[in-house]
């Protein structure tokens, strides 16, 4: 049985999640509400949420973690293409915080393989655009010629970013918003995006598992820094992934090879 925790109390040590061989692993509590300020306790202490219409909100802290380590990420050929026609095409822009809950609700619609239904539920797409008015949920979004194409929203504390979902409604406008978040990421110093479960698409850009213990001893001195001031986005941000841009954030081109 796992513990039903009134709005008053703290969360369990996150030790008490159930185990690798029951039912649910990684399941820690339930509780009824799910505010911005349970948010702030739950994910300073590496645990979220992620429950069913229906169901009360459970709370998790798998073991082992899923995390992208940003100076890992993996710019493959095709997406490095990618990302230099993006960045060199008129009206293609990376946007931060332009319209939260529009994204928020556009990863809910999003559809999912094997999944018949969405775990961001009503309540939780209020309370994280909630959250975002204390300035911890943030969007990272992909906008061709006026048009929101893909993107994601993540949650920021310290130098420590915990990524929630994401959508696409063009070919790769999901990758560019995460390539783009990646950038920011090693601009800002924060050294490690949370990425909560396995999935073998985040194993291809250089996601892995992490020991519950060593994630927990990162995510206490990262949610310890100070806040990042400034949630806008530069495009010579993209330097950060190698890729050769002017001051305008615009790729340059190599010289020509002499005849």
């Amino acid at each position: 049985m796992i513990p039903w925790i009134e709005e008053s109390d703290p969360l369990p040590c996150t030790s008490q999640a159930l185990g690798p061989d029951s039912d649910a692993p990684g399941l820690l509590a339930a509780t009824r509400a799910l505010t911005a300020v349970r948010l702030e306790e739950a994910y300073r202490h590496g645990v979220f949420p992620w429950y069913s219409l229906g169901q009360p909100v459970l709370w998790w802290s798998p073991d082992p973690r899923m995390v992208l380590p940003v100076a890992e990420f993996k710019v493959s050929r095709s997406l490095r293409k990618t990302l230099r026609h993006f960045l060199a095409t008129p009206g293609s822009e990376i946007r931060i915080d332009g319209n939260v809950a529009r994204v928020i609700e556009a990863c809910a619609g999003a559809p999912r393989e094997g999944q018949a239904g969405t775990w961001i539920v009503p309540a939780m797409v209020r309370a994280y655009a909630a959250w975002h008015q204390a300035g911890r949920v943030h969007s990272v979004e992909t906008w061709i010629d006026g048009q929101l194409c893909g993107g994601l929203y993540c949650v920021g504390i310290g130098r420590m970013v915990f990524g929630e979902s994401m959508f696409a409604r063009r070919t790769d406008a999901s990758k560019i918003a995460l390539a783009a978040l990646v950038a920011f990421c090693r601009t800002h110093g924060i050294g490690l995006i949370d990425c909560q479960q396995n999935t073998r698409h985040l194993a291809s850009m250089g996601a892995r598992e992490w020991a519950r213990g060593d994630f927990e001893r990162h995510l206490q001195q990262a949610t310890r820094a100070p806040d990042v001031a400034d949630w806008t986005y530069d495009p010579r941000h993209w330097a950060c992934l190698g890729l050769d841009v002017d001051a305008a954030g615009v790729p340059e081109q190599p010289p020509p090879t002499p005849a």
